[in-house]
C-alpha cells in the first residue's frame, strides 16, 4: 500500500494555481497499471472469456479455463443477468453443439449455463427463448458423446432451468423435447450419481408451493398503502408479472403419471437385486432409496396423485417385507429419513 501511495504522489501533478487551466492529462501512463489498480469490468471480463471459449484456434485447456472463469463470475445474480444484454447467451449456448467443442469444453459449458439460470428466473427466461431443451435431454442418453461428466452437468443445467419455472416444465411435454420419456430413461442410468440427481429433481419438481404472501400482494396492483406496487429490474420481476410461475407441482405429477417415470421408481425399488461381476449382491444405494422414497410419499400424499394398481400391490409387499426385515416401522421411517406419520401416509395410498 506505501509503495501505491507513494506512486501516486510521484506521478501527479502539482495544481497550478497561478495557470488559472487545469493540468493536461497524463499520457504517460502504463493502461495496464491503471487495469491493475481499479480493476476491470466485469462485462469486459465476461466478453474476453466468450472470446476465449468460442475461439477454435485457442487450446481445450484455455478453452476450459475461460469457461471456468466465467462460470465464477455468473455466480453473481447481476453478472448472470448481464449475459443477455453482452449477446452472450447464444455463443455460449451454440458451445454444446459446436464441431469444435471437445466433451470437456461441453460439460464446462453446461456448467456455466447451470450456474447462471439457478433460482434466477430472469436468466432462466433468457436461455428459454433459444429453445434450449433438446439439446439438453440430448446429454442424458448414454453414449460415446455424452460421458458420465456431461450427463451429470446436463441434469444439473436442467435443474437450474426447470426448478420454479412452470412455463419450461411445461415444455417437457413437447415432442420435440420428449423431456418426460428422458428423464425416465436416466433413473435406468448406469452411472449412480446421474439417478441420484434425476430422483431428487424429479422429488423437487413435485413438491407443492404455497403462494407466498408476497405473490399474493403482487397480484394486486395496489399494495397496503393503496400505491402501485413498482416492478424492479431484478431477477424476481417473473414473479410479480405471474405469481403462478414457481408452482411445478401439478405438471410433473401429469408427468410422472403419463410417462411412465412412477412405473420406473418403483421397479428400482421393489425389483430383485442385481450380481456384480466378482458373484456378491449388489446392495441398494441408500440415498437413491431414500429419495425415492420421499419422491412417492410427495406424489402420493402431497400431491394425491394416482398410484396404479401393479405398483400398489408391489409397493404394499416391499415397504412389509422391509419394515419386518427393520423391526417395525419406526426404523423403517428413520432409514428413509420420513416419521412415522408420514409412512402411514404412504401406506394408505398403498392400500
Amino acid at each position: 500500500m506505501q509503495s501505491l501511495l507513494r506512486w501516486s504522489i510521484e506521478n501527479s501533478t502539482p495544481l497550478d494555481s497561478s495557470a488559472g487551466a487545469p493540468p493536461a492529462p497524463r499520457k504517460d501512463l502504463d493502461p495496464g497499471i491503471i487495469d491493475m489498480i481499479l480493476g476491470r469490468p466485469d462485462a469486459e471480463l465476461m466478453k474476453e472469456d466468450m472470446g476465449v471459449a468460442t475461439d477454435p484456434s485457442k487450446s481445450e485447456d484455455d478453452r476450459v479455463a475461460a469457461l471456468d472463469h466465467l462460470e465464477m463470475l455468473v455466480e453473481q445474480i447481476d453478472n448472470a443477468n448481464d449475459l443477455a444484454k453482452l449477446k452472450l447467451w447464444e455463443p455460449l449456448h451454440a458451445l454444446l453443439t459446436a464441431p469444435t467443442s471437445t466433451l470437456e469444453i461441453k460439460m464446462q459449458a453446461l456448467w456455466v449455463i447451470g450456474t447462471a439460470v439457478q433460482n434466477n428466473p430472469s436468466a432462466q427466461d433468457s436461455y428459454l427463448a433459444l429453445d434450449p431443451l433438446p439439446t439438453l435431454v440430448s446429454f442424458l442418453t448414454p453414449s460415446p458423446q455424452s460421458t458420465i461428466k456431461t450427463r451429470s452437468k446436463a441434469i444439473y443445467t436442467l435443474s437450474g432451468l426447470l426448478k420454479h419455472n412452470a412455463p419450461a416444465v411445461r415444455a417437457l411435454d413437447d415432442p420435440n423435447v420428449n423431456g418426460w420419456a428422458r428423464l425416465r430413461d436416466a433413473l435406468q442410468d448406469p452411472e449412480i450419481t446421474v439417478r441420484r440427481k434425476t430422483i431428487f429433481l424429479l422429488g423437487t419438481l413435485l413438491l407443492p408451493t404455497a403462494p407466498s404472501s408476497s405473490s399474493a400482494s403482487s397480484s394486486n396492483p395496489e399494495n397496503l398503502h393503496g400505491a402501485s406496487q413498482p416492478v424492479h429490474d431484478n431477477s424476481h420481476a417473473a414473479h410479480i408479472h405471474d405469481p403462478t410461475r414457481p408452482q411445478t407441482s401439478a405438471l410433473a405429477a401429469a408427468g410422472v403419471h403419463t410417462h411412465g417415470i412412477l412405473e420406473a421408481v418403483v421397479q428400482a425399488l421393489v425389483s430383485p437385486l442385481p450380481y456384480g461381476e466378482d458373484g456378491d449382491v449388489v446392495e441398494p444405494d441408500v440415498q437413491f432409496e431414500e429419495t425415492s422414497v420421499r419422491l412417492l410419499h410427495t406424489y402420493a400424499v402431497l400431491c394425491a396423485a394416482p398410484i396404479p394398481e401393479k405398483e400398489k400391490k408391489g409397493l404394499k409387499e416391499w415397504v412389509e417385507a422391509e419394515s419386518a426385515k427393520e423391526g417395525g416401522d419406526r426404523p423403517l421411517a428413520d432409514r428413509w429419513a420420513l416419521d412415522v406419520l408420514e409412512l402411514q401416509e404412504l401406506l394408505v395410498k398403498l392400500i
